[in-house]
């Protein structure tokens, strides 16, 4: 490979620095010849280039001081310093003297976990109060807040997207038909319904069932974190993609999040379909019943260990 195309690669490296103007003949870079190899010409970089790494010398490169106008490339002299035989020791996983000093300070990260609480769910549920206008959805026909329901306590938690028209006519959620699948669900894997705390992202029914709007859920999600604080549930299983894409904030449809465990604070998060979609789609219920076994299996090991603790 020609030398220009890594002095080309240099000058990106002195313009990312603030250097605004270098006098030399670039028109050779503006037009590759028709013997460079197509990365090049479409200006990509190099392989040659990208073998070996530049950044670990940035900051060499910003101990040069900023040339003037008129300055050319031979009137720098660290320029030459940057040849890819001095980069030779970097291939070979050697560290900058810079760099390893910012390595040594690092500090591994304490994983977060649900903060304590001394507030209970009827704090929290006051808190909302039986009429809150926080969001649009107040104003929009719902007829009453659907709050969470369950035991306080549950090793298990349900969080679906926001009520149906059975929800908000009875003030609970999950009791349409949609409600009476995730009931077999739950006892399909050896556990009653009772045992369980489920919740919404939502406690107000959204026009027609539509999905709730992001100004919606931020208005109302606090609550269901102060109540995942609460409970501490072991597993929170979170139903559909609505759901799942708020809890885990992340745009990840929910064909690719299922199946497996996420973190949320310290807590086994794993998304599946809803069950309204199961109604419409029973073919699905395979791969709920895949995931509920992932649960199943994790909740038993967990009882397992605090038995023998």
């Amino acid at each position: 490979m020609s030398t220009q195309y890594e002095v080309l690669e240099y000058l990106r490296y002195f313009r990312e620095l603030g250097v605004e103007y270098i006098d030399a003949e670039l028109e050779a870079f503006r037009t590759p010849d028709s013997s460079a190899p197509s990365s090049v010409r479409s200006g990509e970089i190099p392989p040659t280039i990208s073998s070996f790494d530049l950044k670990p010398l940035a900051s060499e490169i910003a101990s040069v001081e900023k040339p003037k106008p008129g300055s050319r490339l031979k009137d720098i002299p660290s320029l030459a310093s940057l040849s890819p035989q001095r980069t030779s020791k970097l291939e070979k996983n050697e560290t900058a003297p810079s760099m390893q000093k910012e390595q040594v300070a690092d500090k591994p990260q304490e994983p977060q976990t649900i903060r304590s609480t001394s507030e209970t769910l009827d704090d929290i549920r006051a808190d909302i109060g039986p009429d809150c206008s926080r969001c649009k959805l107040s104003t929009l026909g719902r007829r009453q807040v659907v709050n969470s329901t369950g035991n306080p306590n549950a090793r298990l938690m349900f969080v679906g997207e926001a009520p149906g028209a059975d929800e908000d006519e009875q003030g609970e959620p999950f009791v349409g038909r949609a409600g009476q699948l995730l009931t077999k669900i739950i006892e399909s894997i050896g556990i009653e319904r009772k045992d369980v705390f489920i919740g919404n992202i939502n406690r107000c029914r959204p026009p027609k069932n539509r999905a709730p709007e992001p100004d919606e859920t931020a208005a109302c999600k606090p609550f269901l974190l102060r109540e995942i604080s609460v409970v501490r549930p072991k597993v929170i299983v979170v139903l559909g993609a609505t759901a799942a894409q708020n809890l885990l904030e992340t745009n990840v449809p929910i064909g690719k999040l299922r199946g497996r465990f996420h973190e949320y604070y310290g807590v086994k998060v794993m998304p599946t379909f809803h069950p309204a979609y199961l109604l419409r789609d029973p073919h699905k219920k395979r791969e709920v019943w895949e995931d509920m076994k992932i649960v199943r299996d994790y909740l038993n090991s967990v009882a397992n260990k605090d038995h023998w603790k």
